[in-house]
C-alpha cells in the first residue's frame, strides 16, 4: 500500500534575480513558490507517495497559483485554505565564486501567519496518513501558526502518525512575543525523526551539550518516540564550491554518508527539505544506512536544480549512490 504522508507550513512567492544578476541592479526577477515542509512534500510526491501539503493562502490570483504549482508536483491540495492576509515574499540574489548568496524576506503579516485553528480538521487530515513532517519555520511565524502546529502535532501524536521535525531554528523569526524555548520542546516531544544540530537543540530545546552523539542521547531521554536523529555538515569553500555529508543516529550508532564535492552549484535553497524527504522516503523503504545514502544524494541533486523543489526522480538518485552516470550524457 502507498505510504501517505501530510506535511504543513507556510508557501511563499520567490523572486529570484536571473543567472547571478545582483539586486542592485537587476531589471526583472524570476518567479518561483517555495517553502520548506511543502519542497518535502514535491518531493515525495515526485518519487509516487501521496502527499498532502496543509498551508492558507491568500485569496487572490497569486495564492491560487501557488495551489497550482503543488497540483502540478502531484501534491494534494484538497487541505489548503483561504483568508485575509498577504502572500509571504522572499528575493533571491544567487551568490557565485567568493560572493554570497542573499535572501531578503518581506513575510509579515502573510495569510499563514493569520490562519485560523478551527478551519483545519486535523482528524480528516490524518485519514490513512502514516507520516507528518513540520519544521521550527511555522512555530516561529505567529501565535496562530504555533497553535496550528501544535494541533496537528498532537493528533498526529494521538492517531499514531510517525512523525518528523525539522527544528530549524530561525532567531530572526521569533518576533510576537514568544522564544523558542516556551514552544517547541512541547512540539518535538512526540517526534519519531528530528533534523538538528548543536545550534537547533540548544536554543530549541535547551540541550548544551557540545558533542553530537550526547546531544542525541539527551534528546532520546526527553523524546521516549524518537528513533532517529541526523543533520548534515557542509563546508563552504566558495559559494560555487560546498563539500556536503550527512549523518543519522539510530538509537544504537552513529552513521555516516560519504563526502560529495560540489564543485558548480547551480541553487543551494532546498538542500535541507531534499534531504529531509530523502530521509523519510528512505526510512520507509530501506535499512538505515541506505536511508542516509538515498537522503544524501537527494540533497546534492538538489544542488544542481534552480528553484526550491528537487525535480529528480529515484532512479538518478539510486545512481549517485552508486556512482553510475555520474555527470554523463545520457541519450
Amino acid at each position: 500500500m502507498n505510504k501517505r504522508i501530510i506535511t504543513l507550513g507556510e508557501i511563499m512567492l520567490r523572486l529570484s534575480t536571473p543567472g547571478h544578476d545582483r539586486f542592485i541592479n537587476t531589471q526583472s526577477y524570476e518567479v518561483n513558490y517555495g517553502g520548506a515542509e511543502a519542497n518535502v512534500a514535491v518531493s515525495l510526491a515526485f518519487w509516487g507517495l501521496s502527499a498532502a501539503h496543509v498551508t492558507s493562502f491568500p485569496d487572490h490570483e497569486i495564492g491560487k497559483a501557488a495551489v497550482n504549482t503543488l497540483r502540478f508536483s502531484g501534491v494534494d491540495t484538497s487541505f489548503i485554505r483561504f483568508n485575509e492576509g498577504r502572500m509571504g515574499v522572499y528575493f533571491v540574489e544567487n551568490g557565485a565564486m567568493q560572493r554570497s548568496s542573499k535572501i531578503i524576506y518581506d513575510r509579515f503579516d502573510s495569510a499563514f501567519a493569520q490562519v485560523n485553528v478551527k478551519d483545519f480538521n486535523w482528524e480528516k487530515i490524518f485519514e490513512g496518513a502514516d507520516w507528518f513532517h513540520w519544521t521550527g519555520i511555522t512555530p516561529a511565524i505567529s501565535q496562530s501558526a504555533a497553535d496550528l502546529c501544535k494541533a496537528a502535532v498532537q493528533a498526529a501524536s494521538r492517531l499514531g502518525v510517525k512523525i518528523s521535525a525539522d527544528i530549524n531554528y530561525r532567531r530572526n523569526l521569533w518576533q510576537y512575543g514568544k522564544g523558542p524555548m516556551d514552544i517547541m520542546p512541547e512540539l518535538i516531544k512526540p517526534s519519531h525523526l528530528i533534523i538538528a544540530g548543536l545550534t537547533d537543540f540548544e536554543n530549541c530545546m535547551g540541550i548544551t551539550e557540545t558533542d553530537y552523539l550526547q546531544a542525541c542521547e539527551k534528546a532520546k531521554s526527553m523524546c521516549p518516540s524518537l528513533k532517529y536523529v541526523s543533520t548534515t555538515h557542509r563546508d563552504s569553500i566558495s559559494a560555487s564550491e560546498n563539500e556536503l555529508n550527512g549523518v543519522l543516529w539510530n538509537v544504537e550508532s552513529l552513521l555516516e554518508s560519504k563526502t560529495y564535492e560540489m564543485t558548480h552549484i547551480v541553487d543551494r535553497i532546498g538542500g535541507g527539505d531534499a534531504y529531509m524527504a530523502g530521509l523519510i522516503y528512505g526510512l520507509l523503504h530501506l535499512d538505515d544506512q541506505n536511508a542516509l545514502d538515498f537522503a544524501i544524494a537527494a540533497s546534492v541533486l538538489k544542488h544542481s536544480i534552480p528553484g526550491d523543489a528537487n525535480f529528480v526522480s529515484i532512479d538518478e538518485v539510486n545512481q549517485l549512490v552508486e556512482g553510475k552516470n555520474v555527470g554523463k550524457l545520457l541519450r
